[in-house]
């Protein structure tokens, strides 16, 4: 099978960041702030930003671009007889299908809300009454699958390459407008107070467990999501440049995001810790007792919806360059089939409030909390770990020497050689720590 190429170096930036602009900065980005401390929160995830992921997602680049293949055929390729690298790659598979598994779900709601505000009918809006609607989630979790693999069955360039373009410049030009009219909101100075200046005093072990996850999470990093485009590009360019670009862009809209969330949250008496549910309750909140509020609450919307598509999108190609490698078949009987399997596993989040009640941790938790403990506190990190030691290990892995060869080739910003001890050990061992420590204070009940 002809590997496909993208068709400019803006189309793998964009392509890239939208993977990891998405829900993670739009949605989960500002309720993590609310719940761990806001400016302290955030100090530590842009430290987790530099020092964990810009290295890892360049050794993700790496990989994909060295290999030419997607993940579960990438290790095969590049591990040594007899090792089982190869296992990560199964995994990684695993850990996009679990992400879709509720993603496609929150992007439905995303959606909904859009089209609520859109005719008119939001002043009766609740997050609790749309979960709790078997019809809607299952409706809107159809919409999302299908538009998803419709743009996926067109050749890479001319389907998921443009459509990604126009999103992704759409998204930007939505956020600064709406994060303009945020901030001239009466209690803009109390939120961004809370937001941007950091209280050192909040900073404990689970606000730092908390920032990596999330940084892993933003960024898609530890499943491949990064890998596969890395393999639909040339040589040309450097491959630390092209990490710092996409990691700035995906920074700026989590940040922007929260400049527009958390001054109407004071503004407008609403919790900052209200969890999963803050965008929704807090915005909805917002442009209903906002002078224009039905078309401010419109644009937000359209804005989520393009942030959560533009990661459907580009986690769909991964599902599907997989699936394809895999099985030989062609990109149009790769959407029809994955898109129906898909929807049948998102039905488990789109269901789990209202006729599949199932409880993994506490009494409140349900399909979407499984799912996300799987991505987010287990594959991501130990995927980051794997990517990690196999890039620097040159006696069981793809070895250092041959990892700054390939991140190094092209013109652009180059990865010091001189950082080798630190990826190493020092990654290594953080990121095992954490990891640990983030299971050991889990909330399990």
């Amino acid at each position: 099978m002809k590997r496909e190429r993208l068709g400019s170096r803006l189309g793998f930036i964009l392509l890239s960041a939208g993977c990891a602009i998405g829900c993670g900065n739009v949605w989960k980005f500002p309720w993590m702030a609310g719940e761990y401390g806001g400016g302290s929160f955030v100090l530590v995830y842009l430290l987790c930003l530099v020092v964990l992921c810009l290295p890892i997602m360049t050794m993700e680049f790496a990989l994909g671009r060295a290999s030419q293949t997607s993940i579960v055929k990438m290790y095969q390729k590049m591990e040594k007889p007899g090792q089982k690298w190869h296992i990560h790659g199964y995994a990684s598979l695993f850990g996009n299908i679990c992400l879709m598994a509720f993603y496609t779900v929150v992007a439905g709601w995303m959606i909904y809300y859009f089209w609520m505000f859109l005719t008119g009918k939001s002043a009766d809006l609740t997050f609790g009454g749309m979960i709790s609607n078997p019809g809607v989630n299952v409706l809107f979790l159809a919409i999302v699958v299908v538009v998803g693999f419709l743009v996926l069955s067109f050749n890479l360039q001319g389907g998921l390459e443009r459509v990604t373009k126009y999103i992704m410049l759409a998204l930007f030009g939505l956020l600064v407008v709406l994060a303009v009219r945020s901030i001239t909101l009466s209690g803009a100075k109390e939120g961004l107070n809370f937001y941007l200046l950091p209280d050192f005093g909040k900073i404990n072990g689970k606000v730092v467990v908390a920032a990596m996850n999330q940084a892993f999470f933003t960024l898609s990093l530890g499943i491949g999501s990064m890998s596969i485009f890395g393999s639909y590009i040339g040589k040309d360019r450097s491959l630390l440049g092209e990490s710092v670009n996409i990691a700035v862009l995906d920074t700026t809209v989590a940040i922007m995001a929260g400049l527009i969330i958390f001054p109407a949250c004071f503004t407008y008496g609403v919790e900052v810790n209200d969890g999963p549910s803050l965008l929704f309750n807090t915005m909805a909140t917002v442009f209903n007792n906002m002078e224009g509020g039905r078309i401010w609450g419109t644009l937000f919307f359209l804005f989520m919806v393009f942030a959560a598509m533009s990661t459907v999108f580009a986690v769909f190609e991964n599902i599907l360059a997989c699936v394809r490698e895999l099985t030989g078949w062609s990109r149009k009987k790769g959407c029809v089939i994955c898109g129906i399997g898909i929807f049948l596993l998102g039905l488990t989040t789109a269901l789990g409030y209202s006729v599949l009640p199932f409880h993994p941790f506490a009494e409140d938790s349900a399909f979407l909390d499984l799912w996300d403990f799987l991505v987010s506190t287990n594959l991501l990190p130990v995927g980051s770990l794997v990517f990690v030691i196999f890039c620097c290990s040159k006696r069981y892995g793809w070895g250092w020497d041959n990892f700054l060869a390939e991140a190094n080739t092209g013109k652009g910003l180059k990865f010091p050689k001189w950082l080798k001890p630190y990826c190493k050990y020092v990654i290594p061992v953080v990121i095992a720590f954490l990891y640990i420590y983030g299971l050991v204070t889990y909330k399990w009940n």
